[in-house]
Formats: C-alpha cells, structure tokens, sequence
C-alpha cells in the first residue's frame, strides 16, 4: 500500500502536537451517494479519451472531512504502526524512564480481520473471477471464429503461436503456383435470412475467382468466371455453374459440415475448365462487404469501365474516376451487371477491383483493436475455408512479399467467351470455341500462369547503339536472345542525340515482370529506369523498353591539359 495516499478512519495530527492521544479509530467516513454527488457544485463528467492519444496522468484528490489529501504529496505526516492487524496511529519514539523499561511487555491482543481488509478480499477476488471469465470468454468466442474460417482446422491457441518467427510454405502445383478458388454466395448471412428477408438465391455462387500466387516471385493474378457459363455436372435443368456448390451441398442451405464436399465440387469443375490444379478455397458472404467496407471506413475503387446500373442496383460509375464507397455500394456494385458492355464478365472485374480496394485499405489504415475484432467477427460470420490455422499465419506473413501494385486481372472477355441463348430462351456463356471445349482458355490460363512474365506479358525490345563502335547493338542482341527475351529491332542511335551512361533503359511501365528482370540483368537502381516519355524526341515510342548503349566517343575523349 503506498504510504502517499490517506485510509479512511485516521485523521493527522497537528504538528504543534506531536503525540496526540491515541483514540479509537473513527468509523470510516461513508461515501457520498450518488443523490449527493450530483447535487455537488463541481460535477465530474465522464471524458471520452482517443485511444491513439496519450494520456496525461491525473492528479486524484481525496477529501475526508475538513482535511484535503493530495496523493503525490510526498512529505509524511503520520507515521503508522503495522504490526497489528488493522492499521492505527503509532506514538512517535520518546525517551524512555528506567520504569518503562522495567515494565513487563504485554501481549498484543488477537483482534478480528478490519474491515478495510475484508473490503480488499472481496475486490481481489470479484478481479480475478473477471478475469477468469475475461479469458474463458476470448477463447470460446476465438475458437468459434477460427473454427468457422478453417471448417474446424485449428483454435485460439494455434493462434498465439503467430509470432513464430518461421512459416510453413503453402501448398502449390506442379508449377510452383498456389492456386485458391474464391467464391461469394449472395445471401446477407451463410442463410441467405438476414438484411433484406430471406435470398432464395443465398446458396448461389454469383462469384467464382482464382487467385494464383507464386510464393517465390510474389506475383499474384486473378480471373472471375461468368456465373452464367453452361456447366456440365450440375442437378438442375438450367446447368450453369453457379449452382453447383447448391447442388453439391445436398440442394438446400449448406451447413458447415457440407461445406468441404460443395466446395470440392466446384474446385473440381473450375479445375476442368481452366486447367488448373486448386489447393484451397475461400467462401467469403458478399453481405459481409457491408460490415467489412464499413468498419475500414470505405474504399476507394476505379474502373476500367462504366456501369450504369440505374434500375437494379444503383451502381453508376463513370471510367477512370477514383470512386469513395462505402459498404452497401460497395454490394451494390458487386452485383452490378446490367448497363455495362460486358455483363457479367463485367462484373466479375468489378468485384476484383473491390477487393484490390479492400486490400489498399487495410495497408494504409493502421488498424486499432476495434477495427480488427469487428473484421475477425464479419468475417467468423461470413467466411469458409479449408486453410488450416498455421496455413492462413503463412498467407499472412506472405502478404508482405506480393507485389500488390503489380496484381494481374485476366480476363477471358471477349477473345475466348460468348454470351447466347439455348431453346428455353434462357442466357447462358459459352467458350467461343463451343459448349463444354476449353482447350482455348487452358492455354491462355496456362501461359498467363506461367512464371516467366514474359510469356504473357510479350514485351518489345530495342537497342541502339549510340558508341560509334560498329558490331555493338548486334552483340548484345545475341547476348539477350540467349538470356530468353525476343528483340523486336536494334539500330544505331540518332547522330545529334548523346548519351552520357554506358546504359540508358527506357520504359513504358506497362511490363512490370520484364522490367523487373532486365533491371535486374543490368544490375540498374530504381532511379535510373527511366520513362519513355521522358526520351529523346529521335527515340521512337512504339516499344516497351529501349536499350541505349553508349557513351558516345565524344564523352570518352582524355581532357586537355594545359601546359
């Protein structure tokens, strides 16, 4: 206890009179109802304090009676004995008589636990009963959220073990890709019986994406099959694909423990049609957007299209606008399929743009403890998988290595799919190579999933040779061909055009992975690619990258010296 503050029942003594006769300890003072307190002159109001602000500590006056004690007043004014079992004023040291010390000791008296004692048991005991209930509560309510997002592959405690410092790589195919199926049901809860009454279309995938990670290189692409597509294994009549994970998960509301063998099915037959091998899934509610979007406090999305959506969903955007929504737009516009030019292969781009917003908006946002338990609970509400605890620590921790800013978006609109009708006046999507052929949309998934980003990305290559050394363009042709790349042209450079670097790299930006490998071939820093906007007017512009040998003969002349 600290000797600073007063204990109600003693009184301090006047310093003219330093051995105050001892008296019983007066009955502790009552505190003041709240009746009193608030018929006081200066009523304490309660101040919200921000979290993110320090705090100034605060300095606590206690009165009793007529005498005011201030807790960091330092100086003592009582001294106390502590020997007994309640707490008395002690007589200060005097000389003592010979009689004194001839007098025998009397014993010390047992005396009954004090009150002020009993007072501190109870609130020792009524804390650690709170805190016991505290931390049985934060399990329970954690395993739940942990058991809902992996299907039952971990609990809170796994969790803990986050800040291992080491992490199991994840799972990949043949290609040292990790591929997850992502798919969104559009009910406002798993039950489609939240929000607006209950979705008779809850249990329907009106979102189907692969997201293709490679662990390595940290490149990440995306692309979103039509809802519409005519599938081959599904248990209606209609047969598109947005009902197979309704179909497989036993044609009703599929329940948690459906849930492996519906989003099996559906891996299986995305698989099929894309050629790709998937080791996870992720079913995310797209009513969770609401909470999810809103707890951020909005995201910013721009598109590469307009949607005029002004009938169905409200969703009205204008190309190339930077965009502010919050979580009901934000639905809004992820269901937005009518008065866009592609339907819902535009839709599907909406819906990846969503979720490169969601992602821009937690890195920039320093999320506080509110924001990340509402957005653990949205997600325990709305969000399956088959990662297991450890899996999804990975993915996290990974996050840090993806190059986020250089996200692909393939999109199979229009070169490989064609909407159309069958005979029951239904619209469906079809490969334009025909129902149920997809040798097509293979290779051109497995050519955009390769890791050499210049098989998709088909960069064109220039070099000048501005040394005046005949031979030298040719030369390092032959060097690049052998490094892998295709050169589209090689030249000398422009006569009234000199360059001072024995290497000038021009880039147009739009090849990220190819930029990346021959910034790293030439052994180059960030500020010395430079635009290609930027270039010489001489230089053409129809190229994606122009390599400048140089420096020319003039520059490497021995200066003169004067004799």
């Amino acid at each position: 206890m600290s000797k600073n503050k007063s204990i109600d029942g003693l009184t301090v003594r006047d310093a003219k009179n330093p051995t105050p006769e001892i008296k019983k300890p007066a009955k502790p003072t009552p505190k003041p109802t709240k009746a009193k307190l608030s018929a006081t002159k200066n009523p304490v109001k309660n101040i919200n304090i921000p979290n993110s602000e320090p705090t100034e500590p605060v300095e606590v006056t206690v009165v009793h009676e007529k005498t005011q004690i201030v807790e960091d007043f330092l100086k003592p004014v009582q001294a106390f004995n502590f020997d007994g079992e309640e707490l008395t004023p002690s007589k200060e040291p005097t000389k003592k008589s010979k009689k004194d010390k001839k007098s025998k000791k009397e014993k010390p008296e047992k005396k009954k636990p004090g009150k002020v004692r009993r007072i501190i048991s109870i609130i020792v005991l009524v804390i650690v009963l709170a805190l016991i209930g505290l931390v049985t509560w934060a399990v329970l309510w954690g395993n739940d959220i942990i058991a809902k997002i992996t299907g039952g592959q971990g609990n809170v405690f796994d969790l803990i073990k986050f800040i291992e410092p080491t992490y199991d790589p994840l799972k990949t195919d043949s290609n040292g890709r990790t591929n997850i199926l992502a798919f969104g049901t559009s009910g406002y809860n798993m039950a489609g019986d939240e929000g607006r009454g209950v979705h008779a279309g809850a249990q329907l995938t009106d979102s189907i994406m692969m997201i293709s990670l490679n662990q390595e290189t940290g490149d990440i692409a995306m692309l979103s099959l039509p809802r519409d597509l005519k599938a081959s294994t599904t248990c209606t009549a209609t047969g598109k694909i947005n009902e197979l994970y309704w179909c497989r998960g036993g044609g009703a509301d599929v329940s948690a423990e459906q849930e492996a063998a519906a989003a099996g099915a559906l891996m299986a037959e995305v698989g099929d049609i894309l050629g790709v091998d998937f080791q996870y899934f992720a079913h995310l509610n797209w009513g969770s957007l609401i909470s999810i979007v809103d707890i951020l406090g909005g995201i910013t999305v721009t598109l590469d299209e307009g949607i005029y959506d002004y009938y169905w969903t409200g969703a009205v955007y204008e190309p190339g606008v930077a965009y502010t929504l919050n979580g009901e737009q934000a639905l809004g516009l992820s269901r937005a399929r009518h008065g866009t030019s592609g339907g819902d292969f535009s839709r599907g781009s909406s819906q990846q743009k969503i979720l490169i917003g969601i992602k821009n908006k937690i890195i920039e946002k320093e999320l506080s403890i509110t924001d990340i338990i509402g957005l653990a609970s949205a997600l325990g509400d709305n969000f399956r998988s088959n990662f297991s605890i450890d899996e999804l620590k990975s993915a996290a921790h990974l996050t840090f290595d993806f190059d986020f800013d250089s996200m692909r978006q393939i999109s199979l609109w229009p070169d490989y799919m064609r909407t159309g009708t069958l005979e029951n006046g239904i619209s469906y999507v079809f490969p334009r190579a025909g129902t149920y052929s997809y040798g097509n949309i293979q290779a051109y998934v497995a050519e955009n999933l390769n890791n050499d980003p210049r098989t998709y990305e088909h960069p064109a290559i220039a070099i000048f040779n501005a040394t005046g050394e005949a031979g030298l363009a040719s030369t390092e042709k032959t060097k690049l061909e052998a490094e892998g790349y295709t050169i589209n042209a090689i030249d000398n450079a422009p006569e009234d055009t000199k360059f001072e670097d024995k290497i000038t790299f021009y880039s147009n930006h739009a090849k990220p992975g190819t930029e990346d490998m021959l910034q790293k071939y030439y052994e180059l820093y960030q500020d010395q690619i430079k635009s290609l906007s930027d270039a010489p007017a001489s230089l053409p512009r129809d190229y994606d990258f122009i390599i400048v040998l140089g420096p020319s003969p003039a520059e490497e002349e021995e200066p003169t010296v004067d004799e």
